[in-house]
């Protein structure tokens, strides 16, 4: 088996919070442990506030690490200075899920894109101008395009610019973080497409961070289950969605609606709110919301343990049917 492009362990991100009379911290990510290998598409899920974007963002070094170890390509980055960061930022990009947000506005589309190229690409003005109109015509626009700004296009066109950027350096991973939620139904099936011709072409990995299981479904190879800032089950696509073991997987689940018509799925709705991440509950963090938690649960955090090779999750009372 080859070596995974991207592992993570251990990762952890606390964010102080409070005054010097009352202090405290918020645990963001508390120990994830990720692996992406060449080509593949990893899909996280999970409510919002679990940890999933702050992964990402460490993962891209745009934010810095608590604790943990961040490998790519078999290099330790997790504590690199930004000097020499540098030369491997163009091997990891991302797409933002605000397109516009995401775009200078000062700056024509065609500029945008060739700014990466001339900057760290190694071209000059006009070779990295050239180059900026055929990503624009791979992601779908024409090169006339190159002129225009982006309030000019529309949220599905401005995201098309967005990977048209991340893809200039030819990286070998992307970070997607919710790069379909601010589009309309049939524009996010075009993105989602257009993402994976490229992976096609060009064997780029992504990280794909979404509350839309829908669409992580379709798009993944593995999937991750996040929950309070730990991962709670990993897997296949098939073998999560299929037979989800974690309770919080099962919950989730339940509530994508059935694309068959006439079919029904048991809805499993959990009491409760998230918990607080400045104030996380003892033993294992889903028990106050968990239709099977027990004594034990309240005290004794679970181990990750192996349900099926390749399918793992977190809970004392495997395998949950």
């Amino acid at each position: 088996m080859s070596a995974p492009l991207l592992e993570i362990k251990g990762l952890k991100k606390h964010f102080p919070i409070g005054n010097r009379a009352n202090k405290g911290i918020v645990k963001a990510v508390d120990g994830v442990d990720l692996t992406v290998g060449v080509g593949e598409t990893l899909g996280i899920v999970g409510e919002s506030g679990c940890g999933k974007s702050t992964v990402g963002r460490m993962t891209l070094r745009l934010l810095d690490s608590t604790e943990g170890q961040i490998h790519f390509g078999g290099v330790s980055i997790e504590r690199m200075s930004q000097r020499q960061f540098r030369p491997m930022r163009k091997e990891m990009q991302c797409v933002f899920q605000d397109p516009y947000a995401s775009l200078n506005p000062r700056l024509s589309v065609g500029d945008a894109i060739a700014e990466p190229l001339f900057l760290q690409g190694g071209l000059s003005r006009k070779d990295a101008a050239d180059r900026a109109g055929e990503l624009l015509q791979t992601v779908g626009l024409s090169r006339q395009a190159a002129k225009l700004y982006p309030h000019e296009f529309s949220g599905g066109q401005r995201q098309r610019i967005a990977i048209a950027r991340a893809i200039a350096l030819q990286p070998k991973l992307i970070v997607a973080d919710e790069p379909v939620s601010a589009l309309d139904v049939s524009i996010q099936a075009q993105i989602v497409n257009l993402m994976e011709e490229l992976q096609a072409k060009t064997k780029v990995s992504y990280m794909f961070i979404s509350h839309n299981l829908s669409i992580v479904r379709h798009i993944s190879n593995r999937v991750a289950v996040m929950y309070l800032g730990r991962i709670v089950e990993t897997g296949t696509r098939d073998q999560v969605f299929n037979n989800p073991q974690h309770p919080y997987t099962q919950a989730l689940l339940s509530s994508v609606p059935e694309p068959e018509v006439g079919a029904k799925r048991e809805r499993i709705v959990l009491s409760g709110e998230v918990p607080n991440a400045a104030n996380p509950p003892s033993g294992c963090p889903f028990h106050p919301r968990c239709p099977h938690a027990q004594e034990r649960c309240l005290f004794e955090q679970p181990i990750f343990r192996e349900v099926e090779p390749g399918h793992s999750a977190s809970c004392h009372f495997l395998p949950i049917q």
